[in-house]
Parts: C-alpha cells; structure tokens; sequence
C-alpha cells in the first residue's frame, strides 16, 4: 500500500491532464477486479461483483469515487531571459510557492525553482509582503534560447516532492490529496476478497475534481448506481486551527453528515463501524462539500450517498500528512458495509 502510495504520487496527474496516472491505476486495479475499463476522459473504472451478484441482481450497484487529480501549475509566458511565468490550475496558495522545486514538463523533463526578487533588494515596504504569484518565476538555469526551444506556452508544471515517512504510520508529500483515496480504493477490492458480498461494485479513480468535480459528473452518470461512496481528505487537527474545523489524526476516519449525504444510508455505515467496533469521527457539511461527493448525490434522478473522509494535514501544499492506518481502516469499513448489503438494502434509503 505504501509503496504505490510513493510511486502514485510521484505520477503527473494534473486536472485535465490525468493520462499517465490513469494508466498506473487501471494496471493497479487490474489485479484485483473483475474488469477495468477507462473512459475518454480518463476515469478508471475497476469492477467487481459479488459471488451472488454474479447470478442474480440482488444486490445493489455501489459505485466508490475518489479523484486521482492535482493541483499544479501551468507556462503562462517565458521572458527574454528564460524565465517562466506562470498560473495556478486548480486552488494554489501562492504563499507556498515561493522557494519551491518543480518540474516542468516540456519537450523534456526540466528541473526548475519558483524564485523572487529577495527581499534585501526590495523596497522595505514590499519585504514584509508575501510575494504574489505574478510576482514569482521559474529559473531552470539554462540558457534563454534553450528555455524556448524546450518549453512552450501551456506546458505543466508540478511539484517536486515525494513521500516521507515520519514517525509511527504518518506520512508526508504532494497530492495525497486525493491519491491517498486513490490507494484506498485499491485495499477497498483487497478486502472484498475475503468477504461475501451481493453488490455489484464500481471503483472509480476519477478526473478533474479539483476544478470542478467533472470526473463524477461523467462517471456517474455512465453507471447508474444505486448507491455513492465517495471518498476524500477533509481537514486534520493542526494548533493554529479551530477544533470544530478539523479531526484527529488517530482517531478512525471521517463520516459527514449534511444534506449532500443520505441521512439513512450515513446511520446505516456508521451502525456498521460500531458492530465491529471501528473508530469514526463525525464530520459536518451544511453546504455543498465541493467533493465528487455533490456531484455523484444530483446524477440523474438522484443517488442516496455517504461521504468518508481522511483526515489529512496542511491541505493543498508539497507537505501534506495523513495517518496510513486510516487508509487501511476505511478501505475495511467500506468493505463491510457493502457486504452488508443483502436483500431489503432499499429499506435504508427511505427517509
């Protein structure tokens, strides 16, 4: 699990950009599903069915969503002297770019740093203020002709930063948001090996979800299902942040609770964690949460769905830390639950 964790994250799946990643994950989910399909847009599909459900449909089509996109950033211009600039492709905060290695993919691989004027050469007033991102360029130390004959316009750039392995089962690097989810899904079809189940189970890696969820819209809309899992990161307890806003780093994984999650089907999940006595913190999301999970809930005429959160450290940045063992804990929750699911499942999605 940790090992394609690594490999995962050190893949280029930038929003709409998410090819090579997809690959990786269809030869993963390869291994442990019934078929894996891809569609056009690159969501990876592994498909699993129950023993039951491969005689009879009797159990309900479950479909499981995490997004295997990044955030990263993309050649906006390149000056007289070879310096790149740059925008942001999905939510940035320029605040941590400064200082930064990076990769830009052009006609090759080129290593690169996001630098500044340093602030002895500034006006006083300006070296008290964080630089902004127009402000900021790429220095790949080679010469002007040479940047522009190797990188153009609309060539991506994503961070250098792999995982890190810090004490007990934390882990730190770039995109475990959501590839952490990713891996998730992979140990969700581990553990159906060793159950019986009914569902017929649809674990999709999806695309663009840091600019707008797209990968779910698509996604879900192709399968139909009659339930949506879908799972990401929410905000773990830091000392600068509010108690309410965040969840403990070891204390089980995160269920939400909000209009954008079945109520019946959200108690159902969590009575399951409590009969075989798993730990779950209870999140809440009174507005849209801006996950797949929105976008699998308004499909066609509706899907009942639950929403399962990693919480995870210093959101959107090249250091973002999750606890491993709330990978494998959730991935045997799901598990459970779906093997919970015999006939009269339709009796929990009623109000």
């Amino acid at each position: 699990m940790k090992e394609f964790l690594a490999e995962l994250i050190e893949i280029p799946g930038v929003s709409g950009y998410e090819e090579q990643a997809a690959k990786r994950i269809a030869d993963e989910f390869s291994g442990y599903c019934d078929e894996v399909q891809t569609d056009s847009f690159f969501n990876v599909y592994g498909i699993k069915k129950g023993p039951v459900s491969r005689e009879s449909a009797v159990g309900p089509k479950v479909m499981l969503a995490a997004h295997m996109d990044e955030i990263a950033l993309m050649v906006s211009d390149i000056d007289e002297k070879g310096f790149l600039r740059f925008t942001n492709i999905g939510g940035v905060d320029q605040r941590i770019l400064l200082a930064q290695e990076v990769t830009v993919h052009g006609r090759e691989k080129l290593y690169g740093i996001i630098a500044a004027i340093p602030p002895h050469l500034q006006a006083a007033e300006d070296a008290q203020k964080a630089v902004k991102m127009k402000d900021m360029s790429i220095d790949l130390g080679l010469p002007a002709e040479k940047v522009k004959e190797l990188v153009h316009v609309g060539d991506l750039i994503t961070f250098c930063s792999p995982l890190v392995s810090m004490q007990g089962s934390m882990v730190n690097g770039k995109s475990l948001d959501d590839r952490a989810s990713v891996v998730m899904l992979a140990e969700v079809m581990k553990e159906l090996n060793r159950l019986q189940y009914q569902a017929e189970v649809y674990c999709v890696a999806t695309v663009q979800e840091e600019v707008g969820t797209r990968g779910a819209i698509i996604s879900t809309y192709n399968i139909r299902p009659d339930i949506g899992i879908a799972i990401d990161v929410t905000h773990g307890e830091t000392p600068d942040a509010a108690k309410e806003d965040t969840h403990a780093m070891d204390k089980g994984v995160v269920v939400c609770k909000g209009p954008n999650m079945h109520p019946g089907l959200t108690e159902k999940f969590l009575d399951t964690a409590k009969e075989y006595g798993m730990d779950c913190q209870i999140g809440i999301a009174p507005r849209p949460t801006g996950t797949d999970a929105r976008s699998m809930q308004i499909s066609r005429g509706g899907v009942p769905t639950i929403l399962l959160e990693l919480p995870l450290r210093y959101m959107h940045t090249t250091v973002e830390t999750l606890n491993l063992d709330h990978i494998k804990m959730g991935a045997r929750l799901i598990a459970l639950f779906i093997a919970s699911l015999k006939e009269g499942w339709q009796e929990w999605l009623k109000y």
